[in-house]
Parts: structure tokens; sequence; C-alpha cells
């Protein structure tokens, strides 16, 4: 934990364990968070997308662990929407334009404040709910401006394990082992 603690953008290290532990709600972009932001096409006009299995795994962790996780995404695809569904996602918000209402109002369902929500993102449209929520990161490869508002800046990138090593932090603070 304290080689990741050093990677913090703005916090020293118990103000970020208190935020870990009150958090409730794990949100995450897609595109440049659960994938590389690669968007790949065939000649047959499929397009595919890389999730990491281990960020899925993370996922389920989380929800072992009792925490309400969600996808939060400009984007509206078959895709993003399977893979929600095989992670048994119970938040899916596609064409989200305005991330901060959607994760505002999911807040508001789940009968939690915005500092209980942590959550992900890597772009300009992720920066307002990024400054909102109790806990924010970013992968490695996140924006420059992404990266200087952000509580923690992961050692991983998009798509290559930065939302597992997320949720290990968040686990560890809130003393869960996974088995």
């Amino acid at each position: 934990m304290k080689k990741k603690i050093q990677r913090v953008a703005r916090q020293s290290r118990r103000p970020l364990l208190a935020k870990l532990k009150g958090i409730h709600l794990f949100a995450t972009d897609v595109d440049g968070v659960l994938t590389d932001a690669g968007m790949y096409y065939s000649e047959s006009g499929d397009e595919w997308k890389k999730f990491n299995t281990r960020d899925g795994m993370g996922i389920k962790l989380l929800q072992k662990a009792g925490l309400i996780t969600a996808i939060v995404t400009q984007e509206r695809t078959r895709l993003v929407a399977r893979r929600a569904e095989k992670l048994a996602i119970p938040e899916l918000h596609q064409g989200a334009m305005d991330k901060l209402s959607v994760i505002r109002g999911m807040a508001m369902r789940h009968g939690v404040s915005l500092r209980q929500v942590a959550y992900i993102g890597d772009d300009v449209n992720d920066l307002e709910a990024l400054k909102a929520v109790g806990f924010s990161a970013a992968p490695a490869d996140g924006l420059p401006q992404v990266l200087q508002i952000v509580d923690y800046v992961c050692q991983k990138r998009g798509g290559e394990g930065a939302v597992r090593e997320v949720v290990e932090m968040i686990l560890e603070a809130q003393q869960h082992r996974p088995r």
C-alpha cells in the first residue's frame, strides 16, 4: 500500500485512507479506463474493445465486499452492455453526457453521499465528476489535466489493470481480503 500511496496527487496518506474506508459506491468510465482507449474495427464493421479480466475480477471483489458498482460512459454500445451484464454491474449508464448528474442520481438512489463515491476516469468529460466525488483516480495514461486534479494516479494504464489497482486500495483500506 505504501508504494501506491506515494503516487497520490493531492492527499497525504491518512486522509486518503479515510476517504477509501468510506467508499460505498464505485463507478468507472470505460474507454481509457476499463479499456486501452483503442477502438478496433473489422472490415465488416464489427467493433471490438479489449477488457482486462483482472479489472473484472476486481469489480466482482467489490461486489462481494458489499459495494455498489457502476459504469458511466458517454459511449453507447452493446459491447459495454455485455461486459456490464457479465460482471453483474447493477448500474450501467451509457450515453451519459453529464456524468456528474448521473453519479449524483445513483448516490441519491442508494442513499450515499458523493463523499462515499469513488470514480475513476481519464479524459476531460470526467473532470466534473472527478472533482465532486469522495475519491477520484485516473489511469497512469490519463490526460494531464485529469492527472492534476485526482486524488490518486494509478501506476497502471487504462485497460492494463488500473481499475484493479484502485479496487485493491479500497479493499485494503476497508480491511476486506480476497478469498
